[in-house]
């Protein structure tokens, strides 16, 4: 199922599904279907994974001129980052593709050698965004505004000490993050200047439930500026994949619903490239994760 939020000229942010390229208010088809529904994604992972395979049972049951009735064509409709404000900051992964270590070794302050343990780091809720919003450059702060596209992974279960094997089984979804960083603003090995500034989230389009996605370990993720590919890669391509992070994450820190998981990003950003390229006012950046969409942005010089 592909979740997501969104909101119309007369309604504040609501919950809904996309179906039959139709956005269904969850609120709206839980009253039809005589199933109270709630209207906040985090309420709705709350509930557990077992929702959505009730969800997915009464759409079968429902007819499709019900769904007309409540639903909203694309253009009728903004959609929102799928989690507007996360509880917790979303945890980031650093240098987990074996290309993206290297160019970073070629340019940024890493040594170059693959990661023992996973490198982890952190973005603020501040940082979030959706799609078809803007990403904002402060020009006294960075002249170095680089993009990472990420497979994201969103946690539906509480953990602690979950072993790999079983890592899957606490994962609601997923969706796309461009993990946008300013490659002069670290600090002693400290990223979260570069990393956690306003909008240095984007996320969405779509929360996509992990039933949709069989195999989240073979997914092609790519990237453009104003039209040109920058990056193409597969998460095939992991150092630590998403039952490692899981195992590794849950060791640290208990793991809750709504926690947002974003696992890297391969070769091809800006500061790995001869010469570097960074983002300016105007660009517009395109990030794009199979079986879940693209998230586009434009940068705004403030």
């Amino acid at each position: 199922m592909k979740l997501l939020t969104y909101k119309t000229k007369n309604t504040e942010p609501r919950l809904g599904f996309l179906h039959h390229n139709l956005i269904i208010d969850m609120e709206d088809f839980g009253e039809i279907s005589n199933f109270p529904l709630p209207i906040d994604m985090l309420d709705l992972i709350d509930l557990g994974f077992e929702i959505i395979e009730e969800i997915t049972e009464m759409i079968k049951e429902t007819r499709e001129i019900d769904f007309e009735q409540i639903g909203y064509s694309l253009d009728e409709v903004e959609i929102l980052a799928p989690i507007q404000r996360p509880r917790k900051n979303i945890i980031g992964i650093g240098l987990n593709y074996t290309e993206h270590v290297a160019e970073s070794a070629r340019t940024l302050d890493t040594t170059g050698k693959l990661p023992q343990k996973p490198i982890i780091f952190s973005k603020p809720p501040t940082t979030v965004t959706g799609t078809n919003t803007n990403i904002l450059l402060n020009p006294k702060l960075t002249q170095q505004l680089d993009w990472e596209v990420e497979l994201a992974v969103v946690i539906g279960e509480y953990g602690k000490y979950v072993p790999k094997e079983n890592a899957l089984d606490y994962v609601f979804g997923y969706t796309v993050i461009n993990d946008i960083s300013a490659r002069d603003c670290r600090r002693e090995g400290q990223w979260i200047v570069s990393k956690g500034q306003d909008t240095f989230a984007p996320m969405g389009p779509y929360l996509v439930t992990k039933d949709e996605i069989p195999n989240p370990h073979n997914l092609n993720l790519s990237l453009k500026v104003n039209g040109v590919e920058k990056q193409n890669s597969n998460t095939k391509f992991m150092l630590f994949n998403i039952n490692d992070l899981i195992e590794d994450l849950s060791t640290v820190f208990t793991l809750e619903p709504g926690d947002i998981m974003a696992t890297g990003t391969p070769a091809g950003v800006g500061a790995g490239r001869n010469p570097q390229e960074w983002l300016w006012d105007g660009d517009v950046v395109e990030a794009t994760v199979e079986g879940i969409g693209t998230i586009i942005n434009t940068i705004k010089g403030i």
